[in-house]
């Protein structure tokens, strides 16, 4: 039977996939209170509609960097998709460009950056998430990588100088790929353990930020940037655009809901802010865009469904976020993405 929620393909993955795969696409840091805390967060939220404003169809469409997507809903970057699904990543972008939308691929894919974009075809617009690497050369080497790939934006993950915590992939002694599973943009950069894992750099600085702006052309959108005063200081170093998160939870434990954090980076700065974390529900993403955000990610959920139904149903996925966010603003009486005010939602604390 089709799903008809986020949540019941999250079901569906939990049974199909081993323990060890769905315990490190679950699972967080520490206690995991910033996991609960993204979908919590979204729960103290409540819609404010607007009424007798109806129209025959709603717009759902918005721009990024120049490229037109038909939703706001993007595809956040998540690794290793050939845990989920043999076809791994090439099935993630299939599903992407068929829905319109973007899709961040991570460098910790196990489908190389090229394939990726083959995959999806001319009609995907694809972006490259990552992480700076301690050797400049193997950084540039990435950029490039990912520029020849066609590539329309870097995202570079700023909130892992070090590694969170994750106990759940302690227990299941999750330390490393399966056999014959690599983080393939790396091949070739940094020696066989390169392939295996990636590094982190505890120095990460504006400073390295500064030497990739002069590296690539491309816009760049810090991943991980919650607080309002680094928002500022991202926009005098050159930044394109933002997309607040926590990293799902999985770096640093207790901290805020990513939701909680992106009026106040959305009010002081004038470029793109996204976000991601906790969205289950197209009403996530009316009450995301109320707040400020230009547009909201998903990371799980796309895994969730990758593992139940292989490319189809991480279109799916990306098609019930589509329903409901199209009732979700003829409920609150908006015509387009673009009539979300803030005005539209209010906090009620439990």
């Amino acid at each position: 039977m089709m799903p008809f929620s986020v949540r019941e393909f999250e079901a569906l993955a939990r049974d199909r996939l081993p323990r060890y795969a769905y315990d490190f696409i679950a699972g967080g840091a520490d206690d995991e209170v910033t996991v609960r805390a993204n979908e919590q967060a979204f729960a103290r939220l409540r819609l404010l509609p607007r009424v007798l404003r109806g129209q025959p169809g709603r717009d759902l469409g918005t721009t990024l960097f120049g490229a037109g997507i038909t939703m706001p809903v993007l595809l956040s970057p998540t690794a290793f998709h050939r845990l989920a699904d043999p076809a791994g990543e090439q099935a993630t972008a299939r599903a992407a460009a068929k829905a319109g939308t973007v899709l961040i691929a991570s460098m910790a894919s196990t489908v190389p950056i090229g394939d990726i974009a083959t995959a999806g075809g001319a009609d995907l617009v694809l972006w490259f998430q990552l992480y700076i690497q301690p050797d400049q050369a193997v950084t540039d080497a990435l950029v490039k990588r990912a520029e020849d790939a066609g590539c329309r934006a870097l995202v570079v993950t700023v909130d892992s100088p070090v590694l969170g915590w994750r106990q759940r992939d302690h227990h299941n002694e999750f330390h490393d790929l399966p056999a014959g599973l690599y983080c393939e943009n790396m091949r070739g950069l940094a020696g066989d353990s390169g392939v295996r894992s990636i590094a982190m750099v505890p120095e990460l600085s504006w400073e390295h930020i500064d030497r990739l702006r002069q590296t690539t052309e491309l816009p760049i959108v810090l991943k991980g940037l919650m607080h309002p005063a680094d928002a500022v200081t991202a926009v005098e170093h050159g930044v394109s655009g933002l997309l607040v998160s926590n990293h799902g939870g999985r770096q640093l434990d207790t901290a805020v809901a990513a939701i909680d954090a992106v009026a106040d980076v959305a009010a002081a700065v004038d470029i793109p802010v996204l976000m991601d974390g906790g969205v289950r529900r197209g009403t996530d993403v009316v009450k995301a865009l109320a707040l400020g955000a230009h547009a909201v990610g998903i990371g799980r959920p796309v895994l969730w469904g990758l593992a139940a139904r292989g490319e189809e149903g991480v279109l799916d996925v990306l098609e019930l976020l589509r329903g409901e966010l199209d009732r979700a603003l003829a409920l609150t009486g908006c015509a387009s993405v673009r009539q979300v005010t803030s005005d539209l939602v209010r906090e009620v604390r439990c």
